[in-house]
């Protein structure tokens, strides 16, 4: 098993709950490499953290993977999946799930039950640091997924629901994806949805928001418009992303995440 593991949270900076995280791994697995993903995601988003992880993931070397995001109460089960050459462990929340499809699927899945493997005693408010991390920094020391639990079934997996894109009737239609620390408002709309459309970027779009509708330059990047002008552009995951440059397009549009949108060229 290879000695990287990331780590993905709604921790926050301010405390040392990651800190502590580290510390496990590193009293038992001091040889591995640990990457943080992400530790700023809003308190029990599972949204965000998902879409962060999968579009993350394709990019990150084989490894164990944590992602110890669950809303306040939550009580799912824990859980690792083996997806290609990744291991993911974390709630049964769906907060895995977009990840494990981006690298092909889940192959395997077991429930975490081996108290063995724990950090004792466990806090009922801390499984990041007294599950997921020993049994991710185990798993770097050659630990087999046998020895976590028993067979989780595939099936009975929770996944979120897809996001939508569709291209019809001379439109791309979607839904805001998520929005980044910046307000920068992304939606499940490619690029490749609007090369459907023949809208290049220098051409104009209509963004239709419900019943209100703006017109919107698609760019190549934000910095392509004047400070405090929207702009679409194509971001770094190949989606379609709102932005304003120097500004906030999640409180200009008042979009929250799973808003649909209509994009389409002007006529």
């Amino acid at each position: 098993m290879t000695s990287v593991i990331t780590l993905l949270t709604d921790y926050g900076l301010a405390d040392g709950y990651v800190a502590a995280c580290h510390g496990v791994i590193a009293g038992i697995a001091p040889e591995s490499r640990i990457i943080d993903v992400c530790h700023l995601v809003p308190s029990g988003d599972v949204r965000r953290a998902a879409a962060i992880l999968a579009q993350t993931v394709p990019h990150l070397p084989p490894g164990v993977h944590i992602a110890a995001v669950n809303p306040v109460g939550g009580s799912r089960r824990a859980v690792a999946i083996e997806a290609g050459e990744h291991v993911f462990l974390g709630p049964d929340n769906g907060v895995l799930s977009w990840a494990v499809q981006a690298v092909g699927g889940a192959r395997a899945a077991r429930e975490l039950t081996n108290e063995e493997l724990f950090r004792r005693p466990v806090s009922p408010t801390f499984h990041g640091r007294d599950v997921f991390a020993p049994v991710a920094a185990r798993l770097a020391t050659g630990q087999e997924m046998a020895g976590l639990g028993p067979e989780y079934p595939l099936d009975r997996l929770v996944s979120l629901r897809a996001p939508t894109s569709l291209v019809r009737e001379g439109a791309a239609e979607g839904e805001v994806l998520s929005i980044d620390a910046h307000g920068n408002t992304q939606l499940s709309i490619s690029a490749d949805d609007l090369a459907v459309l023949g809208v290049r970027p220098g051409e104009t779009l209509v963004v239709w928001l419900g019943r209100r509708h703006v017109s919107v330059p698609f760019r190549e990047t934000f910095a392509a418009v004047p400070p405090g002008e929207l702009v679409a552009f194509t971001d770094s995951a190949g989606l379609v992303a709102l932005a304003v440059n120097s500004g906030d397009a999640s409180q200009r549009l008042a979009l929250p995440p799973g808003a649909h949108v209509r994009l389409s060229p002007v006529s």
